[in-house]
């Protein structure tokens, strides 16, 4: 590629961080739009209140004056147009898009309130429902606020994705001397020296050295892979403890990593935004509410009455048809499910893909730090005739805590949790690629792998050796005084959370399922501790996001759980998905849902309190809705021939009992 290929790509990432930067600068406009609104609103609403002559003689009091009706109308019309404008703005463009829905009731209301309390001002006869509108505009705009903070959290995945990679590299020149440069000036074909410790950053394939690379969070492999030269290393992997030179292979867009952001970006905007319930409904009360409008004003006209008192009717079925508590109906529960979930180490992203959890089939868990600890621990020590096991493991322990492997912190772990003391040892020095040796307390020890067994024809027992490295399990074999001790073998430790998960997943009627990038024995000895049926192993990182979207094809709402970057796509492509807290931030960002413990077990949380949050949601729309069935016909007096007609008043009680009831019902939801 050339520089200015190289150039181009780098612009155009630029451009798509920028672009996503302004998305999330426009949401935080918008929430401190709604509270700056509803603070304003709220405070000129306490004039209005204290002026309506309804609501005067509604608590007994007469504080009327010359002139009081036109400050009503004043600040009732600075309301009208402040407070209500993104109400009228929202109409617009859902009567636009043919589509009517919250934001036209609410402006159905309004309107029809202002108008006709502006023409009372003016000489019509009739009751102003100024107050009306003022409160309305009020519960709404709070309504709004709520729902918005609480859906607060654009992704960054994008962000996070580029922050993995280093922002330098060492390029080496042909005299072998190496000057740091930025990664977006390397090309094909450049050589770049990789220290220990350090992220590696670019593809490439090794030239020169040997270490073992961690690439976890890329590709799920749990055990660091022995790289040597001719080997290809990915770009955001992490090198061990040997140095390597590598020669560019990939740069830019044709990366790894940057062909996961790809599928993130892609998968995140092909979810629908699922319409929510009060909108739904809301549509309906909008039809109803022009319907039972038309209908009273047609009826009063046809039944005598004059004008005036029909349009009053009118009037009051239009205002009333707009309930205050369908505004605060889901942003109350939205609000209350998010702090308990919260409260419980459940990060809740997306709405829409969690109140969806109470519809899943399936949970696929990915299995290196998700069912299992992502760590090593010790699962069987096979001793040799004459050793005892905490001998072998103070030796043992103790040569290998001057390591860093992941083997020996797996065996210096276990050492540990069982109380033995552990030395220093006198000599201490590797094997290059077959494993450590050393005195300790004056005997000679060495911790090695089969491949050292073979080389020197050193005897084990190989049946014990096959069967163990049929579980998928590593296996070392000490050597005391070049006498064989023991064959000790580890493998990824398994949650003790991830069993109970499994468990409660299969109770409900939940298909639990593993897919994994590890190889089909490690993968299925995980599987045998879990009791667990379907599993997917090897899969490739592309693929992952492929098996879930064949999951979902075979008609299963789909959950998909993990902790690394090569699971980012399968999380942003399934129905929910949920990111092990310890996790990387682009699995956390790319997820639906963040487990902040790290406990697989919490995934059972999330459908339990899905359901519980859908279930008062349900309640609290049919509170607010309830309202309208049981008001609208006695303000269009239906009841009228028995003298029975429903007055503003009575039915601004109601409207408020109503908004009250929809409130603590929110506030019952429980964990």
């Amino acid at each position: 590629m050339n520089k200015h290929e190289h150039h181009k790509n780098h612009q155009a990432s630029h451009n798509n961080h920028r672009k996503h930067n302004n998305q999330h600068e426009h949401h935080g406009h918008m929430l401190e739009e709604f509270k700056r609104r509803f603070i304003v609103s709220f405070l000129v609403t306490i004039p209005i209140l204290i002026l309506s002559p309804m609501i005067q003689s509604f608590i007994g009091v007469n504080w009327r004056f010359t002139g009081d009706l036109y400050v009503l109308f004043i600040l009732s019309t600075f309301l009208f147009f402040y407070g209500g404008m993104p109400f009228l703005k929202g109409s617009v463009a859902e009567l636009q898009n043919k589509n009517p829905g919250m934001m036209t009731l609410i402006a159905l209301a309004i309107i029809v309130a202002y108008g006709y309390s502006s023409f009372t001002v003016f000489g019509l006869s009739g009751m102003n429902f100024f107050w009306e509108l003022a409160t309305l505009i009020d519960v709404m705009l709070l309504g709004h606020w709520i729902e918005m903070r609480s859906v607060k959290g654009a992704s960054n995945s994008l962000e996070e994705l580029v922050k993995m990679m280093p922002s330098e590299a060492h390029l080496v020149n042909e005299e072998g001397e190496t000057t740091n440069i930025p990664i977006s000036n390397l090309e094909q074909g450049d050589s770049v020296l990789i220290k220990p410790g350090e992220k590696v950053p670019v593809d490439g394939k090794i030239t020169k050295g040997q270490s073992a690379i961690d690439e976890s969070m890329l590709t799920g492999e749990s055990v660091p892979v022995e790289k040597q030269v001719d080997d290809q290393v990915i770009g955001g992997s992490i090198n061990g403890e040997g140095s390597l030179t590598v020669t560019v292979i990939k740069t830019g867009e044709e990366s790894y990593l940057s062909q996961v952001v790809q599928m993130v970006k892609e998968a995140q905007e092909s979810k629908s935004r699922t319409q929510d319930l009060s909108n739904r409904a809301a549509k309906w009360l909008f039809y109803i509410a022009l319907l039972a409008g038309i209908s009273t004003l047609f009826i009063w006209l046809v039944l005598g009455y004059d004008f005036s008192y029909a349009l009053e009717r009118m009037v009051t079925v239009m205002v009333i048809a707009c309930p205050h508590a369908l505004g605060l109906a889901a942003p109350l529960v939205v609000a209350r499910s998010t702090a308990l979930a919260a409260k419980n180490g459940l990060l809740i992203r997306r709405r829409a893909s969690f109140e969806g959890a109470r519809k899943l089939q399936s949970v696929v868990f990915d299995k290196t730090g998700t069912l299992t600890e992502g760590k090593f621990g010790i699962t069987d020590i096979v001793l040799e005739k004459g050793f005892k096991e905490e001998d072998v493991l103070r030796l043992v322990g103790s040569l290998e805590s001057q390591s860093e492997h992941p083997i020996a912190r797996g065996i210096v772990e276990n050492a540990t949790e069982r109380g033995i003391n552990l030395k220093s040892p006198d000599e201490f020095d590797s094997i290059t690629g077959k494993g450590l040796k050393g005195t300790v307390e004056g005997e000679d020890i060495k911790v090695v792998s089969p491949g050292y067994m073979q080389e020197q024809d050193i005897s084990y027992q190989s049946e014990k050796f096959e069967k163990l490295s049929k579980q998928g399990k590593t296996v070392v074999f000490v050597l005391i005084d070049n006498k064989l001790s023991a064959m000790i073998a580890l493998a990824d430790k398994i949650r003790e959370s991830a069993k109970r998960a499994i468990h409660e997943l299969k109770q409900m009627n939940v298909q639990p399922m593993m897919l994994t990038g590890d190889n089909k024995q490690v993968a299925n000895w995980v599987a045998s501790q879990l009791m667990l049926k379907n599993v997917y192993a090897e899969v490739l990182p592309h693929e992952k996001a492929d098996k879930i979207k064949e999951i979902k094809q075979n008609g299963l709402k789909v959950a998909m759980t993990g902790d690394g970057v090569n699971d980012a796509p399968a999380l942003a492509n399934a129905d929910l998905g949920i990111a092990i807290g310890a996790g990387t931030d682009v699995a956390m960002e790319s997820a639906d849902v963040v487990l902040v413990k790290s406990n697989p077990n919490d995934v059972v949380s999330i459908i339990a309190l899905s359901k519980s949050t859908y279930r008062k949601m349900i309640q609290n729309l049919w509170w607010a809705t309830g309202y309208n069935i049981v008001t609208i016909p006695l303000a269009a007096g239906v009841l009228a021939p028995m003298g029975i007609v429903l007055s503003p008043a009575v039915g601004a009680v109601l409207m408020s009992l109503s908004t009250v009831i929809v409130a603590i019902n929110a506030r019952l939801l429980k964990e």
